[in-house]
């Protein structure tokens, strides 16, 4: 089969490489009919490729029809058109009984000392095969994959595989309080629109947020957030970082945010000494490299000390954006005395399915059927990945077609 695979720094390619099988009793395979590509895509791309080895296949964003099942599969047989979500779960563990699926106790990837396994995302998560190919096999398939009817676009459904569980969480995670009475409730910042961060400020209008302010600074997604009705504020129109809060303050009745969404992270804009640090490692032998991230790798925080400055006394911080440093200094004085609550995580995709489901309706209240800006095939994800990386043509989703 065609597969889209990593090779170095800014090198992937779409090689042929075997067609999975089925190897355990509750495995399946399924044939990808459509697969994102993903933010956290481009820090396999750019920053963690001290944890990738040369044909990795990358990708975790797929819908497609199932081809095979194995003995211990019941609910699910040949023809059924499926999302798989990008955290490889059991579903019966403690975690997972409890929401907690990218805890799963089944797939933990214990020696690295991380949660659950997922598709396409380095050896730091189980160097599993990824979703940018032709087919995936997919584990503990009595539970992941998530039946869908046929008929609607990919597009309708597709995004449950991460886009829409992980902005769905960000929003639940921010707990954005009842506002005073008079039209809705809150007051919400989400910084970075690209896809999460957009389908974030999607999200939190449709539950009833009064007031939702996305910051960025590439405009054609600052473009895309105002047409659905979100206040956004450019961040190239600011001579400086106080002046933006300053602005934020003044809107939000001079205290600030209830809460903020950072759906950026790692690789943000305006930190030029963990941007150094991370340019430097790469410069290393991926084996030094790794170990060095894992002891004192830092991320670049600039969006994360934004969000600190940004939030009212007494809010809540949601990340979503991904975070790996292991050495990350954080203004722990600034946090403790602002009172501020912070929560995040990989997305929990099955916990929040069932919530979700309901709006992918005709009326496509979330926009979901639109969301995309490029659709590609299979054999152009190179191109794909530079555009993505560089912001090029307006680029907000990219869907690749195998």
């Amino acid at each position: 089969m065609r597969a889209v695979t990593w090779h170095g720094k800014r090198d992937v390619r779409v090689d042929t490489v075997p067609d999975p099988r089925i190897e355990q009793p509750t495995d399946a395979v399924v044939r990808i009919t459509s697969t994102g590509l993903c933010g956290s895509d481009l820090h396999l791309y750019e920053v963690l490729g001290p944890f990738m080895n040369p044909g990795d296949i990358l990708g975790h964003e797929p819908i497609g029809i199932v081809e095979e099942t194995g003995p211990d599969v019941p609910d699910l047989k040949a023809g059924d058109r499926v999302v798989v979500p990008f955290q490889i779960a059991c579903g019966r563990c403690w975690m997972c009984v409890r929401g907690l699926p990218t805890q799963c106790e089944t797939t933990q990837v214990t020696e690295e000392g991380t949660g659950a396994a997922l598709f396409g995302y380095s050896r730091l998560y189980g160097s599993v095969p990824g979703a940018q190919a032709e087919f995936l096999r997919v584990p503990q398939a009595q539970f992941g994959p998530l039946k869908v009817p046929e008929g609607p676009p990919d597009d309708r459904y597709l995004y449950l595989s991460d886009v829409l569980p992980t902005a769905w969480q960000a929003v639940r995670y921010a707990d954005v309080p009842p506002g005073d009475g008079s039209s809705g409730g809150g007051s919400l910042a989400v910084l970075g629109l690209g896809p999460i961060g957009e389908m974030s400020c999607r999200t939190a209008l449709h539950q009833g947020v009064e007031q939702v302010i996305g910051i960025d600074l590439v405009p054609e997604r600052l473009g895309r957030a105002r047409a659905r009705g979100v206040e956004i504020l450019d961040l190239t129109a600011y001579d400086s970082l106080d002046d933006l809060v300053a602005a934020v303050r003044e809107s939000t009745g001079g205290r600030g945010p209830d809460a903020v969404i950072d759906a950026v992270g790692t690789e943000a804009h305006g930190s030029p000494i963990a941007h150094a640090q991370q340019q430097a490692a790469g410069l290393l032998p991926r084996a030094w490299a790794a170990r060095l991230h894992q002891k004192a790798g830092t991320d670049r925080l600039a969006a994360l000390h934004l969000a600190i400055d940004l939030v009212r006394r007494g809010g809540t911080i949601s990340l979503s954006g991904v975070y790996g440093g292991a050495a990350d200094p954080l203004p722990m004085m600034t946090l403790f005395d602002k009172q501020i609550q912070l929560r995040m995580g990989q997305a929990n995709v099955r916990r929040w399915t069932d919530d979700i489901l309901p709006l992918l309706t005709d009326d496509d209240p979330l926009g979901v059927d639109t969301f995309a800006t490029h659709h590609l095939p299979l054999a152009d994800a190179p191109h794909a990945y530079r555009m993505f990386q560089r912001k090029e043509d307006g680029v907000s989703k990219v869907v690749l077609h195998p």
